[in-house]
Formats: C-alpha cells, sequence, structure tokens
C-alpha cells in the first residue's frame, strides 16, 4: 500500500536536520544546568580548602608571615567566588524562577567569576614563578610564567568586562578573544610549571634510594596539581569554542578552586613526607631534603626545620652514595615545600 502523507509527516519533512539539542531544553537547562554542576564541585572543592588551610594553619605555625597572609587572602578570594556563585543561583532559580528573560542573561553577580578565577590563577602561578626562581635561578622561565599569570588574571577581568556588553548566554561566543587569552595562558602556563619542576628533580637525583623514593613522591605530586588544572582549562576552552551552550561553565566554576587547593596540597604534602626512623643507637632522628643548586644534599641540623622534608637518616649513606653533611649554621634554598 502507497504510504498516506499525514499533515504530521509533511510538518516533519519540512523541519531542519539535524536538530539544534539547544531549542528542546527548558530555559534554566542550557545554561543554569551546567551551572549548578560546576556550582555543587565548586562548594564541595571549597570545603577541601577549608580543611587544607586549617592543617596548614595548626601544623606550620613556623612558616614566614608572608606565606600566610598569602593563604589568607587565597582563602578570602575563594570564599568571595563561590559566596557570589551561591547567590546569583539563587537568584535565578528561585527569586526569579521561570522569569525567561531573567534567565536568559548574566549580570554583574555572574561576571565575578571569570574575574576571580582570573585573580586566584594568576595568584597561584606567581607563586609557583616564585618557587621556580629560588630552585632553578633561571630567569627567563620565571619571566615567561608571570607573563602567563598576568595575562590569566586581564583575561578573566576582560572576559567579566565583557559579559556587560554582551550579557546574554547564548551570545556569550562574541567574546572569544579574552576567553581564548584567559583559559590558553592558564592552560600554557600551568604546562611550563609542571615541565620545569619535574625537570628540575629529575636532574638533581642522588642515587640515595630514600632520598630518591621522596624526589619521586615530590615529581608525582607536582604532575597531579600541575597537570588538573590545565586539563581542566583545556576542555573548558574547547567547549566554549565548540559548543554554543553553557556547558563550559561545568568545568569554569571549579577552576578557580583546582587552583587554591593544588597549591594548598603541596603545602601541607610537607607533613606527609615526614618520617622518622631510630638509627644504631634507637634514637630516633630525622634530616630534612634541601633542594638546592649544586645537587641535592642531605643535611643534618641540629633541629627540625619547619618548610622543609625530613628524610631518615641511613646507616649505610656511604655505601649508597647519599651526602651527609652537618648543616646548622645552613639555610635551606626552600622555605616552602616543593
Amino acid at each position: 500500500m502507497p504510504l498516506l502523507a499525514s499533515p504530521f509527516l509533511v510538518a516533519l519533512i519540512k523541519l531542519p536536520f539535524p536538530l539544534h539539542l539547544d531549542a528542546m531544553k527548558g530555559p534554566a537547562e542550557i545554561a543554569h544546568g551546567p551551572m549548578f554542576l560546576g556550582l555543587t564541585m565548586n562548594i564541595l572543592l571549597y570545603g577541601i580548602m577549608i580543611t587544607q588551610v586549617y592543617l596548614y594553619t595548626t601544623t606550620y605555625k613556623s612558616d614566614p608571615l608572608y606565606i600566610k597572609l598569602y593563604i589568607a587572602v587565597l582563602m578570602l578570594a575563594d570564599t568571595f567566588n563561590t559566596g557570589f556563585m551561591v547567590s546569583y543561583l539563587y537568584e535565578s532559580l528561585v527569586v526569579h524562577f521561570n522569569d525567561l528573560t531573567y534567565l536568559a542573561k548574566a549580570n554583574w553577580v555572574f561576571a565575578t567569576d571569570p574575574a576571580m578565577t582570573g585573580i586566584i590563577g594568576c595568584m597561584v602561578q606567581l607563586f609557583y614563578a616564585w618557587r621556580i626562581h629560588i630552585l632553578t635561578g633561571n630567569i627567563w622561565i620565571v619571566v615567561l610564567i608571570c607573563i602567563c599569570a598576568l595575562t590569566n588574571a586581564f583575561g578573566g577581568l576582560a572576559s567579566a568586562s565583557a559579559i556587560a556588553f554582551v550579557p546574554q548566554f547564548s551570545h556569550f561566543q562574541e567574546f572569544q578573544v579574552p576567553v581564548i587569552c584567559w583559559l590558553l595562558s592558564a592552560a600554557v602556563g600551568d604546562v611550563i610549571i609542571t615541565t620545569t619542576l619535574v625537570s628540575f628533580f629529575k636532574k638533581h637525583r642522588t642515587g640515595c634510594s630514600a632520598t630518591d623514593t621522596r624526589v619521586d613522591q615530590i615529581i608525582r605530586l607536582t604532575i597531579q596539581t600541575g597537570m588538573i588544572t590545565s586539563v581542566c582549562s583545556v576542555i573548558d576552552l574547547g567547549l566554549f569554542l565548540g559548543d554554543s551552550s553553557g556547558m563550559h561553565l561545568l568545568f569554569n566554576l571549579p577552576l578557580a578552586k583546582l587552583y587554591s587547593n593544588s597549591l594548598m596540597s603541596s603545602l601541607n604534602a610537607r607533613g606527609g613526607w615526614r618520617r622518622s626512623e631510630p638509627d644504631d643507637s634507637g634514637e630516633v632522628k630525622t634530616v630534612p631534603l634541601h633542594l638546592s643548586m649544586p645537587p641535592l644534599q642531605v643535611h643534618v641540623p641540629p633541629s627540625s626545620t619547619a618548610g622543609t622534608f625530613d628524610l631518615p637518616i641511613m646507616t649505610h649513606a656511604q655505601q649508597t652514595g647519599c651526602r651527609i653533611t652537618s648543616a646548622g649554621s645552613q639555610k635551606s634554598s626552600i622555605d616552602s615545600p616543593v
């Protein structure tokens, strides 16, 4: 039997294919759905950040004051970031429920997210630049990281400013340049930092199994904390450029917390690397690992020093090639963990 044409089939044939999936979504599902999931991850990471700051303040009380002030400012910025986004979603999904005009546009509260993310990312990258300067003394790499960090901050601020001129979520792709500068510089800076630190530590192995084990731990932590932010930035940028919906917000909102948590995990990892073992006399001693130029040395200070890595004294140090010297009057090349 011939297929009888019906009004439904005629209308279906006339529809453009493929159908635009955004047209089938609810008014809040396009941008606020991914935003809600991203904010959930943001809040979870904020809770971890609170725990890490607490552990830091109770464990490393003798750290320099400027490090403590830096962490306090970073924590304050994280708090503002989470508070502003919670406020925006409450206004959008509760106060302005079913208000299609309000849901279609961003406001200044939402615009604080790219601004705060850029600032927090810049702060963390500048901290790592300072660390690399102390470890390697390579001014060119430090300058390159600083350029990426400042571009990260100014790109985030420029993206926040662009929202005032193009507030519609569906038109966000119209200001691609500041977003590309922001996220791409963040990813490039993270890759440079990770590559530089890993390369430095690999070149400064001592041949002592205990020392090299600690160095391997530092390398793994550096890769884990450094690459996760760069991967998240690349995915965020790719979704922003390739998808007109708000799916990129799922990765954008947690980005600031990934930066701050990566820094705090590296600071708190000093306690995880502390280990004491008894020597031949039965007395428990520890020695801190000083990462310096020239190659690594294991110093034996009269007392444990905050901000260093502790290693067990090896009774067979001479056979394994470990170099143990008295360093009661020597200053470590780094006051923060690596």
